[in-house]
């Protein structure tokens, strides 16, 4: 039977904790990762209703978007829904598992491409890209590839790629002695992120078999375009400005739509970011869009449009909602020894009238 901790691998494949922002908190919450899989249950917000619906439903697993725990936990005396929630899963052996900014920054089966599925919108890609600052390329021996290759990618490492030839030029060839002491070597190379090249480096040394460790850096100036936040796209036919958002109201499910001053064109470049996404309003005027979606906007931050785009907020749990099914398709698709669900709990706390 898979375990936990082979459900948080295959999650970890399509969204690496390196693509978290520093305040988040994904990951394992509580729970035991060698503990076999008797059901999932996906989610937006691990709250108490969901860990009665997850023992309802026989399951053990519960994958949510949002970290049910942002800060540490002094005590655990239930004294909010948080503890409560936490001191519940562990009486009842259930671990919670969350994907949040790190499923928020991915291109391919993200919160924001389910977004932009869910509008029609064509030619998606980031809105605004992960710098990538380096590149670390090594030589390692053929029977530590694995091995090194896990730690460079645990320390924080992106796409660590393995290349069976090596150049004459790549600047770490290794001598005839190691070569012959340890076989055939390969070379790694891997995409290093503002923050963990050093981390990803002490893990080669760590890790590498050679005594002096033969890798180089070379920096790069480009962004990479398959991590970033928010998405940018284009419809696959211009919609006056009421009409797009009659038809976001719908297809997301909005209770209402905030938005600015209407600016009687076209609209057809859109900008959006699942949550909160009031940062990437400059990036979204920069890339030309029309609309902005995303949620969370404060009173004086929608002046900031400025008549230059139309902000629209449609709620919080509006935007992210489709993540929930999102999840149950990714885990469904790769496990069939147990269920999944969809949660049936709507744990938005906002409400309208």
């Amino acid at each position: 039977m898979p375990t936990v901790l082979d459900v948080v691998q295959h999650l970890e494949q399509i969204a690496p904790p390196v693509y978290q922002e520093g305040y988040d908190n994904a990951g394992l919450i509580v729970g035991d990762r060698g503990a076999e899989v008797k059901g999932i249950l996906t989610c937006l917000d691990s709250t108490e209703p969901i860990v009665a619906e997850a023992i309802n439903k026989g399951c053990n697993l519960i994958v949510a978007h949002h970290p049910i725990v942002f800060k540490g936990l002094k005590s655990l005396t239930g004294r909010n829904y948080v503890e409560r929630t936490i001191l519940e899963a562990i009486r009842n052996d259930i671990a919670i598992y969350a994907i949040h900014t790190n499923l928020d920054n991915v291109l391919s089966r993200g919160v924001n491409e389910r977004i932009g599925q869910q509008l029609g919108i064509a030619n998606r890609r980031i809105l605004a890209p992960k710098k990538v600052l380096r590149k670390v390329i090594t030589t390692v021996p053929y029977t530590h590839v694995a091995e090194v290759h896990s730690a460079m990618v645990e320390a924080g490492a992106q796409h660590v790629s393995v290349i069976e030839q090596m150049s004459l030029d790549s600047g770490v060839q290794p001598s005839g002695q190691e070569e012959n002491l340890h076989g055939r070597l390969v070379r790694l190379e891997a995409m290093v992120t503002h923050g963990v090249h050093r981390p990803v480096i002490q893990a080669l040394r760590k890790h590498h078999p050679f005594e002096e460790v033969p890798y180089h850096t070379v920096s790069l100036e480009s962004a990479y375009a398959e991590i970033g936040s928010g998405m940018l796209g284009e419809l696959p036919e211009p919609m006056a400005e009421e009409a797009f958002l009659d038809m976001v109201k719908e297809r997301m499910q909005a209770g209402c739509i905030r938005h600015t001053a209407l600016r009687q064109k076209k609209v057809e470049r859109i900008a959006w970011c699942g949550g909160a996404g009031g940062f990437l309003l400059s990036a979204a005027k920069a890339a030309g869009a029309d609309v902005f979606v995303t949620s969370d906007y404060k009173y004086h931050e929608f002046f900031d449009a400025d008549r230059q785009i139309v902000i629209a907020d449609i709620g919080h749990f509006e935007s992210e909602q489709y993540t929930i099914q999102l999840l149950q398709e990714i885990l469904s698709e790769k496990f069939s020894t147990f269920a999944t669900y969809s949660t049936e709990v709507r744990t938005n706390p906002v409400f309208y009238r």
